[in-house]
């Protein structure tokens, strides 16, 4: 079945990267190395995985009228997302700072920028047509609602990754199909118990894996891929991106879910959220490589 068009609407930053031993103590000073700036934003991020696997990919939000802005309009243009839905605005395009840790770990402080400025109703614009809906909450809250409100008046399929968690995810669970959490996001918002009883739950769990919880239905889990991880920076929104593209290829939650895992295990084996690597034949390879959807 061809790839119906996914719907991304969420933020768009500059990622600045820079690598350090440890995180500063107030008041120290430490120096870094492998400073380096790349397109990002949990929007963008999950927009170019979904191109990458294989769906045709609308993105809706906001950026500066400045040299970041027209460095994230390349970068959507090169990867086959569409961005005809993403407007200047007066403000400067958001910028997340990435300090790069040992480990394979990292540390982020997002400046907001023009996402603020993204609107709920070209949002519910953006989503007429789509197959899914994908959205986040580096974005206002109230815009993704919206966003989702309109999804589901046009029979789209709606994704909701709870990321950051907010305590405006409950107003939003009626609208919601499949909310995507991390372990920390699912606690925040007062545990899987309480979540997977109005939707279901994908919950990521980096080197552990994945685990779903369907409404009324067993759950399952997917181990981790067998990977030595460069940069995890990504690997979550990666992972969100090819798990939407699944769904809009038709595809079940458990293959949805396979899926997503690859697209994730692929980005954290790279530095940077948006790494070439990843492709719908490099998802598909590691899949049938290791473990058997069907299973």
């Amino acid at each position: 079945m061809d790839s119906g068009p996914v719907c991304v609407v969420g933020s768009i930053n500059a990622d600045r990267y820079v690598g350090l031993a440890r995180l500063p103590q107030p008041g120290e000073t430490v120096l870094g190395a492998g400073l380096g700036s790349y397109p990002g934003g949990k929007g963008l991020n999950q927009a170019v995985s979904a191109a990458r696997c294989g769906a045709a990919v609308r993105m809706c939000g906001a950026v500066g009228a400045d040299a970041d802005g027209a460095m994230l309009r390349e970068a959507m243009a090169a990867s086959g997302v569409d961005g005809d839905c993403v407007v200047d605005t007066d403000a400067v395009t958001g910028v997340a700072y990435v300090f790069s840790l040992p480990g394979a770990e990292n540390s982020i402080v997002v400046a907001q920028g023009a996402n603020g400025r993204v609107r709920g109703e070209d949002a519910a614009a953006a989503v007429r047509g789509a197959r899914v809906l994908l959205t986040q909450l580096e974005i206002e809250t109230e815009v993704a609602a919206e966003a989702l409100r309109a999804a589901r008046a046009y029979g789209v399929t709606t994704v909701l990754n709870a990321a950051p968690a907010h305590v405006a995810t409950w107003q939003m669970l009626p609208f919601v199909d499949v909310l995507i959490v991390n372990e920390s996001e699912a606690a925040a918002l007062g545990g899987l118990d309480a979540l997977r009883e109005r939707t279901t739950v994908v919950q990521t769990r980096g080197a552990e894996g994945v685990s779903v919880f369907g409404r009324g239905e067993e759950p399952f889990h997917v181990p981790a891929f067998p990977i030595s991880p460069v940069d995890t920076t990504g690997a979550g929104d990666a992972f969100c991106g090819g798990f939407a593209a699944a769904l809009a290829r038709g595809d079940s939650i458990r293959h949805a879910t396979f899926d997503g895992a690859a697209a994730g295990a692929i980005v954290a084996q790279h530095r940077g959220a948006q790494p070439d690597a990843l492709s719908a034949e490099a998802v598909r390879g590691l899949v049938a490589g290791v473990y058997s959807p069907a299973n």
